[in-house]
């Protein structure tokens, strides 16, 4: 080999390289089928797959917590986006992203079109980890209750009552809800959903007072214009929830029977 050859097949080989590192990510794209999505800590997690469809939608990546969901699952805690899929060998794999994190979809198959997420779990959960090198955070090790709290219509929390407002200027929107849920199990709410608005110029939230598996009151906080899933409730559609055990206001204070 000449010496005047040595720098065009460097050359080449470098334009190669440069190549292969732009294709690359779109190469992963059509790998992975997502089965579906859950946002939360250890056994304290809902089902969001049908937000992330939304969020597919617009955007190749994004960066997620509490307020993309609209929800906050496990307050005090480091929350985690888990993703489960179909990889192309028909096995199943588990994305994990820490509360905070940026997801890039264009790894997953039919991301924008949002042609995916059909319920069939099966076994999935068992499915092998992969967290890159952001998602280091606490996981659900007890994979069985992710099912039971979020999983299927009629998850392990009751609705006891709902608030929608601020602070100081909120009102009682559990007959609404009830209407709600038995048309809808997923659904955008606002003003427009509950037709008032209770503290004009604020953002407001929807304050949802349930009473957990164990018997402890639990709420879940949703932002204005957020998606509720109602597959964390239980008796959602039946609507056979909210009549007379609950004795509290927008914080919970005079708690329930």
């Amino acid at each position: 080999m000449s010496a005047q050859n040595v720098p065009k097949i460097v050359n080449r080989a470098l334009i190669a390289l440069a190549f292969a590192l732009l294709v690359a990510p779109w190469a992963l794209a059509q790998q992975y089928r997502i089965l579906h999505a859950d946002y939360g800590w250890r056994d304290n997690r809902v089902d969001v797959t049908q937000r992330l469809r939304e969020l597919a939608r617009d955007n190749d990546v994004f960066r997620m917590g509490n307020s993309t969901f609209g929800v906050d699952p496990a307050p005090g805690h480091v929350k985690s986006l888990r993703i489960f899929t179909q990889a192309p060998n028909g096995g199943n794999r588990t994305f994990e992203y820490r509360e905070g994190s940026t997801v890039d979809g264009r790894i997953f198959s039919g991301w924008r079109g949002g042609n995916w997420g059909d319920h069939d779990r099966g076994d999935h959960d068992r499915g092998d980890h992969d967290r890159g090198d952001h998602d280091r955070g606490d996981h659900d090790r007890d994979r069985g209750h992710d099912r039971r709290d979020a999983g299927q219509p009629g998850g392990g929390y009751v609705i006891l009552r709902a608030y929608y407002g601020i602070p100081g200027s909120n009102v009682d929107v559990t007959e609404r809800l009830r209407d709600l849920a038995r048309a809808n199990l997923v659904f955008r709410m606002g003003n427009s959903t509950f037709g008032i608005d209770p503290a004009h110029g604020h953002v407001k939230t929807l304050r949802i007072w349930t009473k957990g598996p164990d018997g402890n009151p639990r709420m879940f906080e949703y932002r204005e214009g957020s998606t509720v899933d109602g597959n964390v409730f239980s008796g959602w559609g039946r609507g056979d929830w909210g009549r007379g055990d609950w004795h509290g206001d927008w914080n919970g204070e005079r708690g329930h029977h």
